[in-house]
């Protein structure tokens, strides 16, 4: 692997130097609780949650984490309700629709959401041609089934009339990519890496639509866990909470640790993608400071009052809890941790 010269080199080197101190100090003084967390796609927005693992931030904040990826935000919920996991990064629709339906589940914070495009075989040159086609999503239910659903009349199409949406049970957009370029289905979902992936091996397509232009704004990994857990273990919830947020920081600020993540998560060895990469989530959709996109919930809400009736007139904060990320703010972590 390449490594970078002078002062970034130094910053990297100094990073893990940091790190390893203060997980070897904190070793010493006092064991380790074990912490299971559940990521419901490989994609850009988990960065935080490998590079908090991979740099020893669990650790440093006195917690054994346990990273597993279960591909699919209902069984991740289960998961959660059964207690093999401790906390979940799922979209928001999973965490909503199971509280909907009395889970004893919580909303605490967000790594952001995905920034979709709606993407489509290149014989597909505008809206008005999807009408007769197929349009994947992941699994029924799940944030970009409920996003397509929303998407689509504000583009004018009526699904299950203009246009046919297809649960392909597929989470990750690339795989749903494939199956694009297959011509098993006619449209999709797709993020600027997934573009960028496919016009590096040489592949066309055509882009429809921009959801957040579009006014359509997802939950694309909103972090969760039990109303139980946050009133049982609260400290090891906000030490969580601590580690990702300067795994955020760290990822905003050396590059090349973001780099190092994907190369090693997403098997991803391509400069430009990388940097890409870095671009659209550290730098662009996961906020700084990890608070939940309020609107995007709401939208959550709208979608699953259509199959859930009480569900209308709830507000976002009636599935949201943020005493934790509230009290980090007060005690001065995030300007500690972000210098201002």
């Amino acid at each position: 692997m390449l490594m970078p010269a002078g002062k970034t080199f130094c910053s990297l080197i100094l990073v893990f130097v940091i790190v390893i101190l203060s997980r070897a100090g904190f070793a010493q003084d006092k064991k380790l609780e074990s912490f299971t967390i559940s990521y419901a796609s490989v994609s850009g927005t988990r960065a935080p949650l490998w590079i908090a693992k991979d740099l020893g931030l669990f650790e440093k904040y006195g917690l054994d984490g346990n990273l597993i990826y279960i591909a699919s935000g209902v069984t991740s919920v289960n998961a959660l309700l059964g207690g093999s996991v401790d906390i979940i990064a799922a979209s928001g629709s999973s965490a909503v629709g199971a509280a909907a339906r009395g889970a004893p589940i919580v909303i605490v914070a967000s790594l952001g959401h995905i920034a979709y495009k709606l993407i489509a075989h290149p014989s597909i040159k505008s809206v008005q041609e999807l009408k007769g086609k197929i349009i994947g999503s992941s699994r029924i239910g799940a944030g970009s089934d409920y996003a397509l659903q929303r998407l689509m009349p504000k583009l004018g199409l009526i699904p299950g009339k203009d246009v046919q949406l297809l649960a392909t049970g597929i989470s990750e957009s690339d795989r749903r990519l494939l199956m694009l370029m297959q011509g098993k289905i006619d449209a999709t979902l797709g993020t600027e890496d997934n573009l960028l992936a496919l016009a590096n091996r040489g592949m066309k397509f055509s882009v429809l639509a921009d959801l957040y232009e579009s006014g359509v704004f997802t939950t694309g990994s909103d972090i969760a866990t039990s109303r139980q857990l946050l009133k049982q273990r609260p400290r090891q919830l906000k030490s969580f909470l601590m580690a990702i947020t300067e795994a955020i920081w760290i990822g905003r600020n050396n590059k090349e640790v973001t780099m190092q993540t994907y190369r090693k998560h997403m098997k991803i060895s391509d400069p430009k993608l990388l940097e890409s990469m870095h671009k659209n989530y550290l730098l662009g959709s996961i906020p700084l400071r990890p608070f939940p996109n309020e609107e995007a919930i709401q939208n959550d809400i709208e979608d699953l009052s259509q199959t859930l009736p009480h569900l209308r007139g709830k507000k976002a904060a009636d599935f949201l809890d943020l005493s934790l990320l509230k009290s980090m703010e007060e005690e001065g972590f995030f300007k500690r941790l972000h210098g201002k």
